[in-house]
């Protein structure tokens, strides 16, 4: 399907030598949306919003740079002849959510430990607000034009894609080829997560740990089947995508840690803290 190419601006604002890129602006305010959201639940449920704060502050630099990391780790070729800065320009896209994950998830386990709060009760706490914000984020990767499938066929366009806001099918017109708007996909998938994680912890009150196990779940599930169709995958060895294998690990070791936790008396609590009966 040929387009002609008029792509927005990745600049939002540009003050002398300095540019602040869409990207990083459209995730910060994921970032600080999450934040907010998660600060007022921990606060009902009768914990110093403090915490989350602390969380976010110390998790947020350490999943930059594990996102950023596992990035560039798998895409050494891309990098090792090129200018060493590069290896730096976050700002130019490029960051693996899986590895601010990992980052994030590290960071918040060490500062509970130290803090002596449960990581589980955090982790529930702090869940939809990270799959809302990475459907927010996604946003920063439809700026930069990556994170795109291949390219769309004329029935498919006819069918659904004419009926998109036309800036997102102009922007994602590249190169004279109009491209699945994966990104698209993945953020409207993760705002269902989003309600979905709000509803289960809101109207079901389920054992503590398992709203965060639910995430991994659900994220996971739609990531793999997304990744399947992006351009700019990430690959462990072969054919295989890296986001693919890890996204079926996640989902195999969240159903057995739930499995675990229940048959070890570990999720001994409900969300809500009572005791499990």
């Amino acid at each position: 399907m040929t387009c002609t190419p008029e792509p927005l601006n990745p600049v939002f604002l540009q003050l002398g030598p300095i540019s602040i890129y869409w990207y990083g602006l459209i995730i910060a305010t994921g970032a600080f949306l999450g934040l907010w959201i998660a600060t007022r639940e921990t606060e009902r449920l009768g914990l110093k919003k403090d915490y989350m704060v602390d969380i976010v502050v110390f998790a947020i630099p350490a999943a930059i740079v594990c996102a950023r990391l596992y990035y560039v780790i798998f895409e050494w070729d891309r990098y090792a002849g090129g200018p060493w800065w590069k290896v730096f320009a976050v700002w130019e896209g490029g960051i693996a959510i899986h590895g601010a994950l990992i980052g994030s998830v590290l960071t918040a386990y060490l500062y509970t430990k130290i803090k002596g709060l449960s990581f589980w009760r955090m982790a529930d706490i702090a869940a939809p607000s990270i799959i809302l914000g990475q459907a927010i984020g996604r946003w920063g990767n439809f700026m930069n034009q990556e994170a795109h499938g291949g390219p769309v066929s004329e029935s498919f366009y006819n069918h659904f894609m004419q009926y998109l806001p036309g800036f997102i099918n102009q922007q994602m017109c590249i190169d004279g080829t109009i491209y699945h708007p994966t990104f698209l996909y993945e953020s409207v998938w993760n705002i269902i997560g989003f309600v979905l994680l709000l509803a289960l912890r809101h109207k079901f009150n389920p054992r503590r740990g398992e709203v965060f196990l639910s995430y991994v779940i659900w994220y996971s599930v739609g990531r793999f089947f997304i990744e399947g169709m992006r351009t700019d995958s990430l690959y462990l060895f072969g054919e295989i995508r890296t986001a693919q294998f890890i996204s079926i690990l996640l989902v195999i070791g969240a159903i057995v840690l739930i499995t675990f936790r229940r048959k070890s008396g570990m999720a001994d609590k409900y969300y809500n803290g009572k005791n499990v009966k």
